[in-house]
């Protein structure tokens, strides 16, 4: 049995991982923890649930043996009822990462104004906003439920099975985006993009709508990690430089 426990925020994260275990069990998900308890003390909240064995995705040698696997337990995710979360947006939705890239890095920069990096963050920034890429994200599309969470290292290989873990960010979203946000999260860096690509249909990006709303949200998400490894750009510069020409590769190339 694992016991977990929680700090208090706005979203409850105990409440949403408890009634999300409960949910995808009840619609068939075998790759989750099975859940067994949930104490919702206001101090310190807890969750029980069985434990899961495996090794990280992230740390396996060939992760790509792996991955079938997990873009077959999204697609499983996809097809069942919002149920509790019709009207709860997963965390790092579009519209927060527009939100960040756009209301809170701006500032930031504007306080290292003398550093020449700053100078190409925004020749980035700019680019993208010409782009058009959050108003394309800005459209409706078909909400399905999401773990809100793409680290690989959640996802745990015990071959042939796979299992999920931290579940408390869950939400609606849209496929092409939570598409996106897997491709291109820092957990994912160390996969061929061609394997990715490969992968696509399977994470229902398998027409020209999908693609569309698909590269947008790739790069959005692409730059707001981008802004993140900004703020760590002494400590993890190798980090900070890698994604800083993956967005400029992304904005100048089509993905698919």
């Amino acid at each position: 049995m694992c016991l977990k426990l929680y700090r208090t925020d706005k979203r409850d994260r105990a409440t949403c991982e408890y009634q999300t275990l409960m949910h995808v069990a009840e619609h068939g998900i075998t790759a989750a923890p099975q859940p067994l308890w949930h104490d919702p003390d206001p101090e310190l909240s807890v969750v029980a649930m069985t434990m899961v064995a495996g090794e990280p995705v992230y740390d396996l040698a060939e992760p790509t043996s792996a991955l079938a696997s997990v873009v077959a337990v999204l697609a499983d995710l996809r097809k069942i009822p919002l149920g509790p979360f019709t009207d709860l947006p997963r965390v790092d939705s579009a519209a927060n990462y527009i939100k960040r890239v756009t209301d809170v890095w701006p500032g930031q920069l504007d306080e290292h104004s003398s550093e020449p990096v700053t100078a190409d963050m925004r020749k980035l920034l700019g680019a993208w906003h010409q782009h058009g890429d959050a108003a394309v994200l800005a459209e409706p599309a078909l909400k399905v439920l999401s773990r809100g969470d793409a680290n690989l290292l959640n996802w745990l290989w015990n071959a042939p099975d796979i299992s999920v873990v931290d579940w408390e960010f869950t939400g609606y979203s849209d496929t092409a985006y939570d598409a996106a946000e897997l491709v291109e999260h820092l957990s994912a860096h160390s996969i061929d993009d061609d394997v990715w690509i490969s992968l696509l249909p399977d994470l229902g990006i398998t027409d020209d709508p999908t693609r569309r709303r698909f590269l947008a949200a790739q790069r959005t998400v692409a730059l707001r990690w981008l802004s993140v490894l900004w703020k760590r750009r002494h400590s993890r510069t190798d980090e900070f430089e890698f994604q800083a020409h993956r967005f400029h590769h992304l904005m100048s190339n089509d993905f698919i």
